[in-house]
């Protein structure tokens, strides 16, 4: 070998050591990249329950609402209220819809979205640990993990007000919040920009398993489940089909792609729910991070999605 090619060899190896140590800082300053913390979740959950029963218009729930904006301004988040009344069978109830804005490369929209509140009972204190106050905490830890992302994809994160039913759930009695939101952005032109709707809904249950919804979307639903897999996820991920009437109906009414991720199975027969036993010690850490992965891959697969569009 001439002491020509010799040198162009050995130049060209340590290029090519170079953009391998590039290559490979690059993925571990990934890796190292701060995840989804199921423990800051769980943090936050036990802020919000220690408010008490939460119902919409109470005052307790406009201490928690405090307590949210207060959270996502010092993730850098922007958040705005989504003010209204609503009918309701015991008379008009003020109720307001938060919204955190997290702008990406691309205008259009997915929502990550889950209810605040508490529903109301007279005969016992509710305090809804996992039933309003673990789709709440688990939407401000999302907010911190997508404040310190570039992302391609403009999410909103939608803490939903009104989703519990004031007597008997009906076509007018529940889902306030979002069938006010789809509303909204129907008369303003922006439900367009939604390409897709990812509702979380009990899903601190420390035994964790969710369903698949079948009023859901099932390209979307299919999206999901195959990121929960791959991650090895997969048994918290159950193929039984169930049918839920939930926040995202409002929204698959419209014509928007949209998924329930809810845990229905609360307790020894759903013995939980609706109940004094709804208590902060029935959830897990182990399930808000579990549930905070999957969704982070789901929307990456969206997000690799809409780079090829």
């Amino acid at each position: 070998m001439s002491r020509l090619r010799e040198a162009r060899l050995l130049g060209l190896l340590a290029v090519c050591g170079f953009v391998s140590l590039g290559l490979a800082a690059c993925q571990d300053a990934r890796a190292a990249e701060p995840g989804f913390s199921g423990g800051r979740a769980f943090a936050d959950l036990k802020r919000l329950v220690a408010f008490g029963p939460r119902p919409s218009g109470s005052p307790a729930l406009a201490k928690s609402r405090q307590e949210i904006v207060r959270q996502l301004q010092q993730a850098g988040v922007p958040v705005e209220d989504d003010n209204f009344v609503a009918a309701t069978p015991l008379g008009s109830v003020p109720m307001t819809n938060l919204i955190a804005k997290l702008p990406g490369a691309r205008p259009q929209v997915v929502i990550v979205a889950g209810h605040y509140e508490t529903k109301r009972f007279d005969d016992f204190p509710f305090v809804g640990a996992n039933d309003g106050g673990s789709s709440a905490a688990f939407l401000l830890e999302l907010a911190r993990v997508l404040a310190r992302r570039k992302n391609e994809l403009t999410f909103w994160l939608v803490f939903f007000d009104g989703e519990e039913a004031f007597e008997q759930f009906t076509a007018t009695d529940g889902l306030y919040g979002s069938r006010h939101l789809v509303a909204r952005l129907t008369a303003n032109g922006e439900l367009s920009r939604v390409e897709a709707m990812i509702l979380v809904d009990m899903i601190g249950d420390a035994k964790l398993n969710i369903c698949r919804d079948y009023n859901s979307t099932p390209w979307l639903t299919d999206l999901v489940f195959r990121s929960a897999r791959r991650l090895g996820y997969g048994r918290y991920f159950s193929d039984e089909q169930r049918a839920y009437e939930d926040d995202h109906m409002p929204f698959v009414n419209a014509g928007v792609s949209a998924v329930d991720l809810l845990d229905f199975d609360y307790g020894p027969n759903n013995s939980y729910w609706h109940t004094p036993q709804d208590t902060v010690d029935k959830c897990s850490p182990t399930s808000f991070t579990i549930v905070g992965r999957v969704v982070l891959a789901t929307l990456e697969e969206l997000e690799k999605t809409a780079r090829l569009k």
